[in-house]
Parts: structure tokens; sequence; C-alpha cells
């Protein structure tokens, strides 16, 4: 039974700063499994970015998923946050209605109990489960489940998508008119995601009868995403969002490329670099950050050092020879029809962007950062699980810090020096350069070169000593902890079916 305070809740809709959090109200909607269904104009369609529809399809029965889709309904505040970390209401009570997309174990008996709750990337202005991208091998290996949540920029997309689906979906500005600088407000409101990112959590940790997942025993739930949103939760939500006996919302966050927080509402401006609620502490609960090389320079000032204090539970792994992106989030893009239909396709499936890169590049295939995401993730469950704290390591090594002009450390081989060290880096078979000339996304865009034959018969000798060195190094990384057990004999597999002269520069079996 309720208690009170959550009664009235859910009666009169978000509640005051401190207060549990409520539960939303969540609506299933029917999985459709007519695969020919187009264009997407009559209910019922299949859901957005299901994933037998992505880039590269998947079928999550054949891995013993299923996946569920609901809509979630509530009441949210829009909220100020002081310089000095005070948050305040500017807005309360507004109503918001978004989605969520959830795969899990078909079976119950086979949930860990661990759900990851991934904050979508919405850059298209439809959903993209970049983080899935990376941590899918992980989850499905684990038996975790993952809940995506659409947010306000993802909106439009799933509108033109199915309208008769969708068209509930809303984080509408409770507050029209102009902001204090005088700049119009727009339609939507940012600022409507942080309450309703806590009763996501609050919804999946519940035990009502038509929660997202319910028969299934969820015991943590984790939250992830790239940048700024989930610090902005985390440093300023995260304190005051609480369930029912004090528990948190999230029992512990996972972030790619940590930079700073970004805007609590349309009208604030994100905190600058010199902002005390710049950098995350004191979260109370674990945080582990990912940062590839090549994100490393822009994220200086969030860097900070690693703790096992009890209220200030933080790793940041820096991986040498990462780059900012790679094949693996591309490949859980939704296809390339239902991108047309969402209002934003781009490029060619195989190059999915409005420009080219020059010369021309194919998206990198190293799953170096892959294989960092799945062991951060194992981290994080173990250190939040049993207190196991995860490894640590030496930062990237940076040249010239204090000046305008950072740059990372190079070896003779042109990776860098420092961070998290893996075969790719301490046996490299190529340069990972961090990105291409050419316009647009080219300079986020890192290009493998190989070393020819030569060069890996100068460095090793042979195919067969290379093969031993690299297992090796992987066995040290497994036990380390900087690869898993799966991943480790992933790469050992996949060196005893090479021949010479060809050595891989790795990629997902």
């Amino acid at each position: 039974t309720p208690s009170l305070p959550l009664v009235l809740a859910l009666a009169f809709g978000s509640i005051a700063i401190g207060a549990d959090v409520p539960l939303p109200v969540s609506t299933p909607l029917a999985m459709t499994t007519n695969p020919d269904h187009a264009p997407y104009t009559d209910y019922p369609a299949l859901p957005f970015l299901i994933s037998s529809r992505l880039l590269v399809p998947q079928y999550l029965p054949k891995m013993g998923y299923t996946e569920d889709e609901f809509l979630i309904s509530g009441k949210a505040n829009v909220y100020d946050w002081a310089a000095d970390g005070a948050l305040t209401v500017k807005t309360p009570d507004a109503p918001y209605t978004t989605r969520i997309l959830v795969r899990h174990p078909a079976e119950p008996a086979k949930f860990s109990g661990t759900v990851v709750v991934e904050i979508m990337n919405a850059a298209r202005t439809w959903d993209w489960s970049m983080m899935w991208g990376y941590l899918w091998p992980q989850i499905v290996e684990h038996g975790d489940a993952w809940v995506g949540v659409t947010m306000p920029g993802g909106v439009a997309g799933l509108e033109k998508y199915d309208h008769a689906r969708y068209g509930r979906a809303s984080f509408r500005n409770p507050a029209p008119g102009a902001c204090p600088n005088g700049n119009p407000m727009g339609e939507n409101e940012d600022g409507l995601k942080w309450d309703m990112l806590s009763q996501v959590a609050a919804a999946l940790k519940s035990d009502g009868a038509a929660r997202p997942l319910a028969g299934f025993k969820v015991e943590y739930v984790y939250l992830t995403t790239q940048g700024g949103d989930v610090i902005t939760y985390i440093n300023a939500i995260h304190p005051h969002a609480k369930l029912a006996g004090g528990k948190p919302t999230y029992d512990g966050y996972l972030i790619k490329s940590v930079t700073g927080p970004g805007r609590i509402n349309q009208c604030a401006t994100p905190p600058a670099k010199s902002d005390p609620r710049y950098i995350i502490r004191n979260v109370g609960v674990p945080v582990i950050t990912v940062q590839a090389q090549s994100e490393v320079l822009n994220g200086l000032a969030a860097r900070r050092p690693d703790s096992d204090e009890p209220g200030d539970r933080y790793r940041l792994y820096e991986i040498a020879g990462a780059e900012h992106l790679d094949i693996y989030p591309y490949q859980v893009f939704p296809n390339f029809t239902d991108q047309t239909v969402a209002g934003n396709a781009q490029g060619t499936p195989e190059w999915p962007f409005g420009v080219r890169c020059t010369p021309e590049i194919q998206l990198n295939e190293t799953p170096l950062l892959d294989y960092s995401f799945h062991a951060a993730l194992a981290n994080l469950d173990q250190w939040v699980r049993k207190g196991v704290a995860p490894p640590k390591t030496n930062r990237v090594q940076i040249k010239d810090q204090d000046t305008d002009h950072p740059s990372v450390v190079l070896d003779a081989h042109g990776n860098g020096v420092g961070g998290v060290r893996t075969f790719f880096v301490d046996l490299p078979a190529a340069t990972y350069n961090m990105s291409s000339p050419g316009p647009g996304v080219c300079a986020e865009m890192g290009r493998t070169v190989a070393f020819d034959w030569a060069r890996l018969e100068t460095l090793y000798g042979s195919y067969k000593s290379y093969a031993n060195k690299v297992a090796q190094s992987v066995d040290r990384s497994v036990k380390e902890r900087w690869f898993t057990e799966p991943d480790g004999r992933k790469i050992k597999a996949e060196l005893k079916v090479k021949a010479e002269p060809g050595i891989s520069t790795g990629a997902r079996p």
C-alpha cells in the first residue's frame, strides 16, 4: 500500500524537493510483428527503434530476450539551479508524456536484477540508443534489462514516424513567453526531463502490477548516456531525488564523455568550466566515466582524482587509442527507411552523414571502446552490489596542459601515452588517429591506419609471436578487470583463426 505522501503525490502531481519521487502512469503499447508495415501512418505500427529494424537488425528472441514499449506520463517541475548548487522550483506540476523501450530476458528467472536506463540521444530529432550499441553484448551476457528513454528532442521524430502511436508524447512548455534575456521560449521545455527521469526509475523499482518489467525483480537501476544530461542529473537532481526510505532513484552512473553539465531549463545557461557545479563530486553512489583518447582534451576541466570514499566513489577511465565514435553505436541507428519516415536521414547506411571525409574513410571497426564499456558496466555492478572497488590507473598524458593548446602525448607509433592500457596500444598493429580531414563530423571520426607486414615483422618477428604476446596481455587485462572474461575469450579465439601475413586490429566477432 503506498504511503500517504505517495498517495498525495500521485493525486496532486510533482512534489516538493526532498519528498519521495512520485510514480508516473505506465501505459503499455501493442508490439506488432508485421515487418512489412509501411509507411507507418496507421496504428498499430512497429515501435520506432525496434531491434529487428535497426541498421544492423538484432533478433532478441534468439538471444533469449524480448522487447516492450510504454508511454510514461506524469507531472514534473521545471527547476532553477543556482551557482551555489541550490535547486529551486521555477514552474511546478507540468504534465509530460514520454515513451520508453524495454529490452529484457524473456524469462524472469534469467534476469540479473540490474536495469540499465539510457537517456537516448536526440541529435537527429529521433531516438538513438548509442549506449545500447556499446553495451548490448555485456547486457545480454549478464542477463540485465535495458530501458531507452525518449527525451524532449526526440519527440518530433516519434510523431513524424507514427502520430497515432506517439501523438501523446509531449514535453510542452508550461510557461510560454520569453526568457529573462528576451530570447523566445521554444514549444517544448527541456527542463521537464529531470523529474521524468526520476519517475522512470521510481516506476521500475515499484511493485505495481502495471509497471514496466512487472514480474521481474528489479534490484538496481543505473543511468547512462553520453555527456551533459547525465552529469546535470547527477549534480543537480540526484541529491534530491529519493524514493521511500531515502533510497536514491539511481544506484550508479556510467558516463560516456565527461565534460560538464548542460542547462537545467531552456532559459538557463550551462555552468562554465570554472563553476563548482562543473565537476562530479560526492554523489553518494558509484560513478564510472569512460573517456576515449580523442575526448580527453575536451574533458580536462572535468578531470578529478579517483576516490573510494563511501560518499564519493568515482572512477575516470581515459582509454588510450580509443576514438570518439566507432561503427558499433551507428549499427543501432534505426534503419534507413525509418530514419526517413522520422524526418532526418543523412548519407547512406554505410556512411550515415551528410558529408564525406577527404580522403573517404569507413566507420572504425576497432572495438576498443566497446570492450572498455563492457568492463566498466561489469565493474560498476560489482561496486554497487558487493562494494568491490574497480581498478585504478593513470590518466592519458597531456603536453602543455595549462596552455590554450594542450595536446595528447604520443608514442613512437602515434598512439596515446598513459591512460588505460590494452594490447591495442601496448602491442600495436596500427596507428589510431583521433580525427580525419574533411568537413562536419570528420574532426570527430578517427582513422585506423594498419601497419604493413614489414613493420609488423620488425616489431614481432612472426604472427605466432605476436599472438602469444597479445594473449598474455589479454589475460592480464581480464585479471585486472579492464576486459570482461567473455571479451577476453573472444579476442583470443579470434587470434587463433588469423593467419600470416595479416594481423587483425580487432573487430567485434
